[in-house]
This record gives structure tokens, C-alpha cells and sequence, in this order.
């Protein structure tokens, strides 16, 4: 006779990393984040910390850790650009929770769906830039080119993948 269990999925399949990958990603993601536009300009449509943000949210499969991590890595991106303290902070926390909350219902160990959620939270961070700076900061002059935003969410798409490929190596099941 099968049993059938009713232990949730989010039970089975949480991720926790050592402490080490936990800490120093974010930091280096940070890091590089903040010096890679400088000597080379054009590396400025990456998002590191953005992607960094997904990776660990979707693979802890906890909304208010997820909540966390976007703040504490939007924050201290903050501190190292030129962004007025807060506002990556905000739209990473928004983007760590609704990751954590999707990682939850849906397989994010296919191929497909990490291109998806890759692309999606890159459209939807330049959105909330947008809003946070417009709106909250009322600075005057901003647009958004979504044919640009198009094309950086598809580079950070790219970039993604093999990222999260590598930091696969490091889960550990709880």
C-alpha cells in the first residue's frame, strides 16, 4: 500500500549554504558590481547583486529570508554606488520575497524556468528603480528605454545561468 505524505515542498527541497558561499558571493557580486563600469563602461548593464539575490532566494524557498538577503545585498550596493541609500535595498527586498514565494511553487532547478524568473525580475527591478526614483525621490528626468531594459534583462538572463550553475555545486539540502 503507498503511503502518501503531506509534507510540503518547500519542506522537501529548502537549500542552505555553507557560511563561507553565504557571505562572500553577495560581498563579491557587491564588489565587482561596484568597480567593473569603471575601467570597463559597458559591463555596467550587469546586475550582479540582482542575480545573486534570486540564486540564494528561489534556492531557500523562504520569503522573509529572502526578504533579507535583497535588503542587506540591495544595501550594501547602495553604500558602494552612487544610488541614494535605499533604493536597490527596496526593490531587492520586493524581488527577494516574491523569488522566495515563487521557488516555493515551482521547480527552479529546470533550465527553462530560470531564464524565465531570470528575465522577469530583471524587467521587473528596472521597473521598480524606476518607480522608487521617480515617485518616492521625485527625480525629475527619468525615463525608462525598454528597448534597453529589454536588452539588459537578456544579457543578465546570460550571465545568469552559468552563475547559477555554479553556485549549485554549494547547496546543501536542510
Amino acid at each position: 500500500m503507498a503511503i502518501h505524505s503531506y509534507t510540503s515542498r518547500r519542506e522537501l527541497e529548502q537549500h542552505s549554504f555553507p557560511p563561507a558561499v553565504a557571505l562572500l558571493v553577495p560581498i563579491a557580486a557587491i564588489v565587482l558590481q561596484a568597480l567593473l563600469p569603471k575601467p570597463f563602461p559597458r559591463l555596467a548593464i550587469l546586475d550582479l547583486p540582482l542575480i545573486v539575490t534570486i540564486f540564494f532566494a528561489v534556492s531557500r524557498r523562504n520569503p522573509v529570508a529572502g526578504t533579507l538577503t535583497g535588503a542587506a545585498i540591495g544595501l550594501l550596493q547602495d553604500a558602494l554606488t552612487n544610488q541614494p541609500i535605499g533604493v536597490n535595498g527596496m526593490a531587492k527586498s520586493v524581488i527577494g520575497y516574491i523569488a522566495a514565494s515563487i521557488g516555493i511553487q515551482v521547480d527552479v532547478e529546470n533550465l527553462s524556468t530560470r531564464l524565465v524568473i531570470n528575465f522577469g525580475f530583471s524587467i521587473l527591478n528596472s521597473l521598480l528603480l524606476f518607480l522608487i526614483n521617480h515617485r518616492l525621490l521625485g527625480l525629475p528626468g527619468l525615463h525608462i528605454f525598454w528597448v534597453h531594459e529589454l536588452i539588459r534583462a537578456a544579457i543578465n538572463t546570460v550571465v545568469a545561468i552559468p552563475i547559477f550553475l555554479l553556485l549549485d555545486h554549494s547547496k546543501r539540502a536542510d
